[in-house]
């Protein structure tokens, strides 16, 4: 906290290399189409699609180079705004997704139909949902709601997100029996997870499929859901899904549900990390083609695969060219599958890697035309390709929902500058890359930063506005940020020593920030210096419009620091889908504050100890402070040992007015019974701190020492009332 801030003694507070290649499928197969009812190949050229994305042989642009321009210009009409469909939207899948067959000519989604440009769930959901054929850009990030909404799409749709700013969060689709011809590319499906990891009780998958046929499911990141990322449930077959990043899930992508044997799906291109079981399932399918993915087991990391692909039931798989890094039991199958492999490149792994049976031998090329990358090659190809994809530029729009004249439009894009620590990018540190950003500059400016822990001290001036600081990993573990100052620390020019706001590794004094997908992390070693205060701040803001995202912010004590420039500023900040770790007041400050959807870890002390306080706002009088909603707090402590929060009168400041609302979350049995404690002198019965329905362990009926907000009073202390006119968008 500041440098003025009051503290208990100490026995009370302890100071605790990339391939050219495209995919396979291009062109369909020489030779006689295969006789029998169920399959017929493709004799028409498909689209190329793959890394890079390239003109294909007759010159046609794939998505991925042209997927930025119509975002950019979609984003300067009306949401819903018909336009010309580029080349990418017409794209044909690839794998089995691309032959003919139960009446459906290979998988081509909406491009019979128009396209349109969405930013809103009703929009989306609009459009989706009908009867008619549309090629659907999903240009924002839409929020579902409620959460863990599936969408339930109906046939001949392309679902498209437009560069990286199509993102579908807490909630995804749900394909029905029977319906078939769909796209869904480019997307990121996120963040409906509600802090259980192997959750028995909310079935929020990012895509899941009952029975559909013809589906192509295509560079998308899908990741931290409450149940799957993908569920191919109920016979679905023809499905191909392709150069799609999945992680950061218990469950990863589940195929089955049936005693039939008649799906036939094509699973090539994907990378799969930080994922526990189902790297696929497989259960019963008729023809399971695996190429080309790469399965990490993170070092380092809490999570570990119980098994990579695996073979079930009566499954007759194909497993090619794809590359296992850490896993135990890579490939299993059961006693009554076949699976064949070729060309498997296993590093560092353990335990079961099994092939044989005695299905009959099949060869994919029977059905469809692919290219095989070498294995070797395949975690660069991944690491650099899967995943939505980015370009900039600009577009012709013909019509607007309103049916207006024809028009050009050109958007200005965001400016983006990288960043990489092994001189790839345009800096090597983010603060430089901060300081390249001009002075009082009108527009955004995003600071992509490659995956690698960057151990630097990061401000952003006030002058410098709109500036979003982005991991660009596959998981927000990917990218760091971290210094290690306290409360006490030298400065290195001798001036002194820090103050508690002083010590933040990320300090924000820009209004209209954002970051997402990384971790801020103070990493300061209270054992190790115990002659100087605890205090030491991951991340401090002190401005406007704060929107975290997805982001990691780790520490001990004071790891986030939400302040305000001056006791009469406002400074909101809105964090969701996030994770905030700490032990002592690690939540704190004097903003109007939102933690939403997220998850808040307790963390015991230095010397083992489980005790602290998870919030301590220092609210102005007036003003609203902290308010947590539909998160979870948990974490490796002991029982009845942490407080929700205790009032911060900063400087002793009488007239300031704390407050800490937790609303609408679980809380662990970590939490005390009586939640609320004083601090410094000042009772926290004089302050504002209450709940409403809270559930776990830790939850409690209403008393004189816990207060619960009745129904009329928690419509006043909705996450809307304390944004006020300020709507978080991702940009």
């Amino acid at each position: 906290m500041s440098e003025h801030r009051r503290r208990p003694a100490r026995s009370a507070d302890p100071t605790a290399p990339a391939t050219t290649t495209t995919s396979p499928g291009r062109t369909a197969p020489a030779g006689a189409a295969r006789t029998g009812p169920r399959h017929r190949r493709r004799t028409g050229t498909v689209l190329a699609i793959g890394l890079p994305l390239v003109l294909t042989a007759a010159g046609t642009l794939a998505y991925g180079t042209d997927l930025g321009l119509f975002g950019a210009a979609g984003q300067a009409r009306a949401a819903a705004a018909t336009v010309t469909a580029p080349a990418w939207a017409t794209a044909s899948a690839d794998g089995f997704a691309s032959v003919d067959a139960l009446g459906q000519n290979g998988t081509y989604g909406g491009r019979e139909g128009r396209t349109v440009t969405v930013k809103t769930l009703a929009d989306l959901e609009k459009y989706a949902t009908a009867a008619e054929p549309y090629v659907i850009v999903v240009a924002a990030a839409i929020t579902m709601d409620p959460v863990g909404k599936e969408i339930k799409v109906q046939s001949d749709k392309t679902i498209i997100g437009s560069g990286t700013s199509g993102q579908i969060v807490g909630g995804g689709f749900f394909l029905g029996q029977g319906v078939h011809n769909v796209i869904i590319r480019n997307l990121t499906i996120r963040d409906a997870y509600q802090g259980v990891w192997n959750d028995k009780e909310h079935d929020y998958d990012g895509i899941q499929m009952d029975g559909a046929h013809h589906v192509w499911i295509d560079h998308n990141d899908i990741r931290h859901m409450a149940d799957g990322l993908i569920d191919s449930r109920k016979d679905t077959t023809y499905l191909t899904v392709s150069w799609n990043k999945l992680s950061q899930e218990n469950k990863a992508f589940g195929i089955g549900w049936t005693d039939n044997v008649t799906a036939d799906i094509t699973i090539h291109h994907n990378w799969i990390r930080e994922t526990e079981q189902r790297n696929p399932s497989t259960d019963n399918v008729a023809h399971a083609h695996l190429y080309n993915n790469f399965l990490e087991d993170v070092a380092g990391t809490d999570i570990k695969s119980s098994y990579g692909n695996y073979s079930r039931g009566r499954t007759n798989m194909v497993l090619e060219n794809s590359y296992f890094q850490g896993l135990t039991d890579p490939v299993v199958r059961d006693a009554t599958a076949t699976l064949v492999q070729r060309g498997n490149v296993f590093s560092a792994t353990t335990g079961k890697n099994e092939s044989g049976g005695t299905g009959a031998v099949w060869n994919p090329r029977t059905y469809y035309a692919y290219t095989l990358d070498k294995a070797a090659d395949v975690p660069a190809l991944l690491k650099s390709g899967a995943g939505p994809r980015t370009s900039l530029g600009t577009t012709t729009a013909t019509t607007t929902a309103a049916g207006t004249a024809p028009a050009t439009a050109k958007a200005a894009a965001a400016t983006t500058l990288t960043v990489a620590k092994d001189g790839s990018g345009q800096y090597t540190t983010v603060q430089a890359a901060v300081n390249a950003v001009p002075a009082n500059n009108a527009s955004r400016v995003v600071i992509a930063v490659k995956p690698g822990t960057y151990r630097e001290l990061v401000k952003v001036p006030s002058n410098k506005p709109h500036v979003t600081i982005q991991g660009t990993g596959g998981s927000r573990k990917d990218t760091t940020i971290v210094y290690n100052n306290a409360s006490g620390t030298p400065k290195p020019d001798g001036s002194g020593t820090y103050g508690t706001g002083g010590s933040a590794t990320v300090a924000v004094d820009a209004d209209d920030f954002q970051a997402r997908n990384l971790t801020i992390s103070n990493d300061f070693d209270e054992a190790a210096h115990q002659d100087i205060a605890g205090q030491a701040v991951a991340l401090r803001t002190s401005s406007d419009k704060v929107f975290l995202d997805g982001v990691i912010i780790s520490g001990d004590q004071d790891t986030l620091l939400l302040d305000t420039a001056s006791k009469d500023r406002l400074g909101r900040v809105y964090m969701t889908n996030s994770y905030v770790v700490g032990n002592v007041d690690f939540i704190f400050g004097r903003a109007t504050a939102v933690i939403h959807k997220s998850v808040i870890t307790l963390k015991k002390r230095w010397n083992g100890t489980s005790a602290g306080y998870v919030t301590a706002p220092s609210t102005a009088a007036n003003r609203k402070g902290i308010l947590i909603a539909d998160s979870t707090i948990s974490g490796d402590v002991s029982d009845r040992s942490f407080y929700l929060g205790r009032p911060w009168h900063a400087g002793g400041d009488a007239s300031l007015d704390p407050q800490t609302t937790v609303r609408n979350s679980t809380l662990s049995a970590a939490v005390r019974t009586t939640p609320w404690t004083d601090m410094s002198g000042f009772s926290w019965k004089d302050d504002r701190f209450a709940e409403y329905r809270n559930t776990g362990a830790g939850s409690g009926a209403a008393s004189s020492d816990r207060p619960q907000l009745s129904d009329s009073q928690a419509t006043g202390q909705e996450v809307a009332d304390w944004l006020g006119d300020w709507t978080p968008t991702a940009s």
